[in-house]
């Protein structure tokens, strides 16, 4: 499939959909109805694309965006691009696809963390939280990471809930990875009681922060 069309790929995203993937996935608020396995072995078979994955983004489709991530070039978006794909990418899957496998690959990551970060949109906020959690872990140099557990502290209880879920994400990495700042994040979790009720599989662990972070210090010694 070196050089293939727009056509062949929708045709074959459309013998792809399955009526129960579909259904399952949109009681999580997602809009594909394509197996994730199959997805990417179509991803595979057509490698690097980038003016197919143009393509198939443009159609809106969930499916065909969650492809155009997977075969297109993330460095070769301009960062007004990247811009105007995560304000349309509103399915969860196509959102944190977008974040993790384009945005945090291009040179303009950093531009971008600091432009959605305080959005007025909370699904672009969101994304400014994840790109900051993402530097917490591993570039936690410059952030002002006291700064940001007071942001936790006063915003994150009445928040939307896909801008609370980043920010307790954040909350808890800060606490897990900093331990200069962990009895501090574990006190916010307590007393803001986000998530603490949140169902949990056996075996996983708990998104409640204290929770949280108590386990993955535990289990790293």
């Amino acid at each position: 499939m070196a050089t293939t069309t727009l056509t062949e790929v929708t045709a074959e995203l459309g013998v792809l959909e399955d009526p129960k993937v579909r259904e399952v996935n949109a009681r999580h608020g997602d809009a594909h109805g394509v197996h994730l396995g199959a997805l990417r072995a179509l991803a595979k078979r057509l490698k690097t694309q980038h003016d197919l994955a143009r393509q198939l983004w443009a159609t809106g489709d969930a499916s065909a965006r969650l492809l155009a991530i997977l075969i297109c070039r993330p460095r070769a978006f301009e960062r007004d691009e990247l811009d105007v794909m995560l304000r349309e990418a509103r399915a969860p899957k196509v959102h944190d696809w977008l974040l993790n496998y384009v945005v945090k690959k291009s040179p303009h990551s950093e531009e971008l963390r600091l432009a959605w970060f305080a959005d007025p949109d909370p699904v672009v906020a969101s994304a400014g939280w994840a790109l900051t959690t993402d530097r917490v872990t591993k570039k936690p140099e410059s952030l002002d990471l006291a700064g940001l557990l007071t942001v936790i502290e006063t915003g994150m209880r009445d928040a939307p809930d896909r801008l609370q879920w980043a920010m307790n994400h954040c909350l808890a990495q800060i606490g897990i990875a900093h331990a200069e700042h962990r009895a501090r994040a574990i006190d916010i979790g307590e007393r803001l009681q986000v998530l603490k009720d949140y169902p949990t599989s056996p075996g996983c662990t708990s998104p409640f922060a204290p929770t949280w972070i108590s386990e993955m210090v535990r289990r790293a010694g």
